[in-house]
């Protein structure tokens, strides 16, 4: 994958998994202890994260560098997961379980 792709990319993945946290970029760069615009370009892919600053950021976003840098799920995210379906009522988990073969389907 071309360095640019792979950033922008990996940009995506860090804006959405802070939102879906309800943190602005600005809350995310005071977590961080980086400038608001550090955490700016990174999302926009213009910029590459150092280290010590992914490490942060993946503290602050509650999620692993692997899911950061290439979009990979940890085992125990899985597990979660598998456990929140397990306790959804037999109706919920038809309709979640329609709803992931539709994705399926729609990125294949």
């Amino acid at each position: 994958m071309e360095d640019a792709t792979f950033l922008m990319e990996m940009g995506k993945r860090i804006a959405a998994r802070r939102r879906e946290l309800h943190l602005t970029q600005e809350q995310t760069a005071e977590k961080m202890d980086v400038s608001l615009q550090t955490v700016s370009c990174i999302e926009l892919g213009k910029k590459a994260i150092r280290p010590q600053n992914l490490a942060k950021l993946c503290a602050v976003l509650n999620t692993s560098a692997d899911y950061v840098l290439f979009g990979k799920r940890t085992e125990q995210e899985l597990a979660d997961l598998s456990q929140s379906l397990a306790a959804l009522s037999e109706r919920d988990y038809n309709t979640v379980k329609a709803l992931v073969k539709h994705l399926q389907n729609e990125n294949a």
